[in-house]
């Protein structure tokens, strides 16, 4: 399981972004987003560094 933070997700345009990017990196991924929490859990076999590139890309950098 893949866990990341991302402060800048906020709303719920955030969500449908971060999920379409996390599915164009793994069609198979299974996602997990909890909006309070600004945190994204991924179930895939990807590394995470694959999702964190793409998220950074959009716009949604995760906290170290």
């Amino acid at each position: 399981m893949i866990e990341l933070k991302l402060p800048t997700m906020t709303c719920g345009h955030c969500v449908r972004t971060v999920t379409r990017t996390v599915e164009a990196v793994d069609a198979a991924a299974k996602v997990e987003i909890d909006l309070a929490e600004q945190r994204v859990r991924i179930e895939s076999q990807q590394p995470k560094e694959a999702f964190a590139s793409a998220l950074a890309e959009e716009g949604y950098v995760p906290a170290a």
